[in-house]
């Protein structure tokens, strides 16, 4: 890396970097006029214009240096502890850090649109494409922290020397593996995913007990509720049984009245009947004289 009295080729790039995009030729082609190391200045004089995603990343790195920090730490804790975790938490950490790259994202829109920059959608998805790639691999980490991107990175699976290709100046394409844990560490690291298990078979546990109460609760409010209406029902008819026996009770006093008067007048027409016989048989009796 070259290095005098006029700066390192990294400090010059990051300069040169964090220039608004159009003052970054006439600006680059300056510092390398003054420069006086030949060598140097052929190495200013050959580093390129970012593209605009890549400057909003480096004015991102810049500017928020400290909330970029803590999201790249935090996806390194998470690179170096998914492996212990379960399906589910995989599915939950994926969310959570896409909903940290949108937040990301949208941040570094708003300061680059506050500069006077227009940043289409286009533009925002290769800076959160870029931001993507720094969640999941630690060279491209490096290369959103260098602040001196001059293109967007892939979303994944770039090579070190590709990221590298894609960075103003030097960077290392050697990235220091996590430190060995200690033995107690992956004993009590396995203790605690056994742990986190445990719970969660637990928790489901629970779930499927509560569910299974609350339908025995509503299945007994239920039957509750309609032995209560059943109730009701059979009072009603009690009642209305009740009624209907006490009518017919009625009808039965009222029709034994009724065929006694029934009877009694019956013999009073059949001895009418007699006495109407007997006159028209004395009647005729009086005619037959009568013409003798």
């Amino acid at each position: 890396m070259a290095a005098d009295a006029d700066g390192t080729i990294d400090d010059i790039a990051a300069e040169l970097c964090a220039l608004p995009p159009g003052e970054f030729t006439d600006a680059r082609n300056a510092k390398a006029k003054q420069i006086e190391d030949a060598a140097l200045a052929a190495e200013v004089k050959a580093i390129r214009k970012p593209l605009l995603a890549a400057w909003v990343v480096n004015l991102f790195a810049r500017e928020r240096a400290d909330e970029l920090g803590e999201a790249l730490d935090l996806a390194r804790e998470l690179r170096e502890a998914q492996d212990d975790m379960d399906a589910a938490a995989l599915r939950t950490l994926n969310r959570q850090r896409r909903a940290l790259i949108r937040q990301l994202t949208a941040a570094a829109g708003e300061l680059a649109t506050a500069r006077g920059e227009k940043i289409t959608q286009a533009t925002a998805d290769a800076v959160s494409q870029t931001l993507n790639a720094a969640m999941f691999d630690a060279h491209a980490a490096t290369a959103v922290a260098s602040r001196r991107l001059i293109r967007p990175l892939e979303a994944s699976g770039a090579d070190p020397a590709e990221i590298a290709e894609a960075v103003a100046g030097h960077l290392d394409a050697e990235v220091p593996p996590p430190a060995a844990r200690p033995p107690d560490e992956l004993k009590a690291r396995r203790v605690l995913k056994e742990a986190r298990n445990a719970l969660r078979s637990a928790e489901k546990d629970l779930a499927g007990a509560e569910r299974a109460h609350d339908a025995a609760e509503r299945a007994w409010s239920d039957g509750a509720e309609r032995a209560d209406e059943l109730d009701e029902r059979v009072a009603t008819l009690e009642k209305e049984l009740a009624a209907v026996r006490k009518e017919a009770t009625a009808l039965k006093k009222e029709r034994a009245a009724t065929s006694a008067e029934r009877l009694d007048t019956q013999e009073r027409v059949e001895a009418a009947r007699e006495a109407v016989a007997a006159e028209r048989e004395a009647l005729d009796e009086a005619e037959s004289a009568v013409h003798r």
